[in-house]
């Protein structure tokens, strides 16, 4: 069975099982370019758009451009559509030419030929037409920036949970070993000793920063610049649709939105994907510097620093038996790898709009929600399957720790650069310890040297001061007597 419907190119013949219409299905013909529906890649997109569609039905009966009938069927096929109805009859692409119309005319025709079922019994455009009942007051070009701003709200609160659920647990990760001593490392050399608790609070207060940003970049998603219509003249509206249509929006979602400040700006300009987009690159960037040090870290466990274990997820080599990789911190690092990449793609289409319109939200629309997902999951499995189950190896940290020539900047601290130069030129060429050294050089007491160098005290400000101090009454003392 078929209906057959027509569009400023001509008629075609439809087949009666599907809600959308003619422009949709030109769409299809032309586009797969990511071979991902809309309703595969954003469902999100699909409910808000749904919700922008009833609360303007809404607001346009209000003010008598609907019929209350007419609102109430498409208020109802919105609801279906909210509720998750119909998902199988949004195949648009994602990625598509022509700023975002085939999205936006799957949804008034699939709301279109549902409603005029609900009212005849049958699909058609009878008594529900997709352009002049559904999009009333309305463009693509309004409608389609508007629902992702509100899919964008919606994804990234969703990853400031998922972000403050890792920093939770890698906070609890710097608790449990908050005494734990080991090595600091800058240049990837030996540096001063501090604490692994002390190390992974700074991973911690990074994801706690991290939430405030994306939560600031959540709420930014409130202004729309819904009511524009095609250029931000607004026109096609009749008055007191804009207040109408906010109102109602608001009360839909149950989060207060408000218009653009300059609906022209708003439709040329897209500056507000591209501080999300760095919001994102931001949180890649240090996920992904996390998990470049949590292989370090883990490296071994014979041949590395082996200072931590990462849990084993899956085995580490088709030929190595026993060989376990920190799979998780390279997903982690490959997440970023693409964040980075999607950020370059947004800018360049924030940059390429002409005139009164930005006509690349597609893409924008793909990178950006592609981003937030793989941060989203990423996140969640760094934080299960990666920081939840880290162990430490206590002793080699220590030894390490103690070892370290870098331990000369307290010999120098107490008698000067080069008495610290002097004392890690011995310790190295001898192999012994700073300790050893300042203690073999007569340069303090045993008790003295083992205060002054002992790598829990140095990871400590107020120890660290106080050891300096009495070092230097006992080395002054010494002077005196000799």
């Amino acid at each position: 069975m078929t209906r057959t419907e027509h569009d400023f190119l001509g008629s075609m013949e439809m087949d009666d099982s599907v809600y959308y219409g003619i422009q949709t299905a030109r769409g299809l013909a032309i586009s797969g370019a990511t071979g991902r529906s809309i309703a595969e890649a954003v469902p999100e997109l699909i409910y808000f758009g749904a919700a922008i569609k009833k609360a303007a039905a809404m607001a346009n009966t209000d003010i008598g451009g609907l019929s209350p009938e007419t609102a109430e069927a498409i208020g109802r096929a919105c609801d279906e559509i909210m509720t998750g109805g119909w998902r199988d009859q949004f195949p648009t692409d994602i990625l598509t030419g022509g700023g975002g119309i085939a999205i936006n005319m799957n949804l008034n025709e699939v709301i279109a030929n549902r409603a005029n079922e609900l009212l005849t019994g049958k699909k058609g455009h009878d008594a529900v037409h997709p352009n002049t009942h559904v999009n009333m007051g309305q463009s693509t070009n309004d409608v389609i920036p508007a629902a992702m701003l509100l899919t964008f709200r919606a994804l990234l609160l969703r990853l400031a949970d998922e972000t403050a659920v890792l920093g939770n647990t890698v906070a609890a990760k710097a608790d449990e070993y908050r005494h734990v001593v080991k090595l600091g490392r800058t240049c990837l050399q030996d540096a001063l000793p501090l604490t692994l608790g002390q190390e992974f609070s700074g991973y911690a207060a990074f994801l706690g920063r991290q939430v405030t940003h994306l939560k600031a970049a959540a709420d930014a998603c409130l202004s729309l610049p819904l009511g524009a219509t095609a250029i931000g003249t607004g026109v096609g509206t009749l008055p007191g649709y804009r207040p109408s249509v906010y109102r109602h929006l608001s009360e839909i979602t149950g989060w207060t939105v408000v218009p653009e400040e300059n609906l022209f700006d708003a439709l040329q300009n897209v500056d507000g994907y591209v501080r999300i987009s760095a919001t994102l690159k931001a949180l890649a960037t240090g996920l992904g510097k996390m998990a470049a040090d949590l292989r370090l870290l883990s490296s071994g466990p014979r041949g590395g620093l082996g200072e931590i274990c990462l849990p084993a997820v899956t085995p580490g080599s088709s030929i190595m038996p026993g060989k376990i990789n920190p799979v998780i911190p390279e997903l982690v690092r490959q997440v970023c790898f693409q964040v980075c990449g999607n950020d370059v793609a947004i800018a360049m289409a924030a940059e390429s709009g002409d005139l009164e319109l930005n006509v690349w939200e597609s893409l924008i629309l793909k990178c950006l929600t592609e981003s937030i997902s793989l941060l989203s999951r990423s996140v969640g499995l760094f934080s299960s399957h990666c920081f939840a189950g880290i162990t430490v190896n206590a002793d080699a940290c220590r030894t390490q720790a103690e070892s370290s020539t870098a331990l000369a900047a307290m010999v120098a601290a107490v008698f000067g650069y080069e008495a610290g130069n002097e004392a890690a030129r011995t310790a190295a060429e001898t192999g012994k310890t700073i300790a050893e050294t300042v203690i073999a050089s007569g340069l303090l007491s045993p008790d003295a040297a083992r205060a002054l160098l002992d790598p829990v005290n140095l990871t400590d400000c107020a120890r660290m001061a106080q050891a300096v101090a009495d070092a230097r009454r006992e080395a002054a003392l010494n002077d005196t007597t000799t």
